[in-house]
């Protein structure tokens, strides 16, 4: 394919995959602000958190409390993760529309990561995307290490396309396929879309690149010439790799906002607006915006303009 599509879905993953991988703390009121500001940009998606225990990920306790106090805007939807039933009780309780279920094409990576395989991991899933099928509630799947693992290395696109075949199958609406340590190259991607595509239709399928070694905008270009036209972001950069001491780690939103205009591609998105919630939420953590755009937006005099302040304060 070498044409590029006329319009994008943006997934903003900030306020869940972003924050958790920050070391400050952000409260429960400075993550409903967060969300606002996002849904005022008009992201048609912004995944508002995750029903993790606060054990493993404290950063996400509260989690109910934030969908009970975002404002919804019409047109977006506030997905959140789930890692077994037990969250997706407590997600569905908490009045979410919309759940994501994850799952690694490594079975290194799974086993390290919640001490089972993969097959395993897809079994959990199972009760989870009955209920969700019960109850009107959409699931999207993630798909880790879909272009290298920490552990074990090469990962062969074959075993993600029968990861994300499998997810499919069992009733998720969307595949998002996650370089998790940011290893991707443009060529690798492009190879990685060819494969998972024959068991996967493409419109089905959404990009999820890490920037740890600076390749993610170009990996994002190479999905385009690949008919791919849902990619996840992270307003600001949020998100470090922790896997790689020091390094970045999500794609930032205004990055991959700035790269779609510029190629012409809608996406119904204010990038103005978005610039200016990443500055927010960067001096809310004491830390500097990891968005290349952000920082040229925001050296330019009167640029941008803070959110507004209701909820914002610390």
């Amino acid at each position: 394919m070498s044409g590029l599509p006329a319009r994008v879905r943006v997934v903003e993953v900030g306020p869940r995959d972003g924050l958790q991988n920050e070391k400050a703390a952000v409260s429960v009121a400075q993550r409903i602000a967060l969300c606002d500001a996002l849904s005022d940009a008009r992201l048609p998606a912004i995944e508002a958190g995750s029903f993790v225990s606060p054990k493993w990920v404290p950063q996400m306790a509260g989690t109910a409390e934030v969908l009970g106090g975002i404002r919804r805007s019409a047109g977006t939807r506030y997905p959140v993760l789930v890692p077994n039933m037990a969250g997706f009780e407590a997600a569905s309780a908490a009045g979410a529309e919309e759940v994501a279920v994850f799952a690694a094409a490594s079975e290194a990576f799974s086993q390290k990561n919640i001490n089972c395989s993969i097959a395993q991991s897809l079994e959990r899933f199972a009760p989870v995307l009955e209920a969700a099928r019960l109850h009107g509630v959409q699931v999207r799947g993630y798909v880790s290490c879909v272009l290298g693992c920490p552990y074990q290395g090469e990962v062969a696109p074959e075993q993600v396309a029968v990861v994300a075949a499998e997810l499919l199958a069992m009733g998720c609406y969307e595949i998002s396929l996650g370089d998790t340590i940011g290893r991707g190259t443009p060529g690798r991607t492009r190879q990685l879309w060819e494969v998972v595509g024959q068991r996967v239709p493409r419109e089905r399928l959404a990009g999820h690149f890490h920037d740890t070694y600076g390749q993610a905008l170009a990996n994002v270009y190479a999905s385009l010439l690949e008919g791919i036209c849902v990619f996840d972001s992270s307003v600001a950069g949020l998100g470090g790799c922790p896997y790689a001491q020091g390094a970045t780690g999500n794609l930032a939103t205004e990055d991959l906002l700035y790269l779609l205009q510029g190629l012409g591609i809608d996406t119904g998105v204010s990038l103005e607006r978005v610039a200016q919630a990443g500055a927010w939420i960067s001096s809310v953590l004491g830390r500097q915006n990891g968005s290349k755009v952000g920082q040229a937006l925001a050296s330019a005099p009167g640029a941008l303009q803070a959110p507004s302040a209701d909820g914002l304060g610390q």
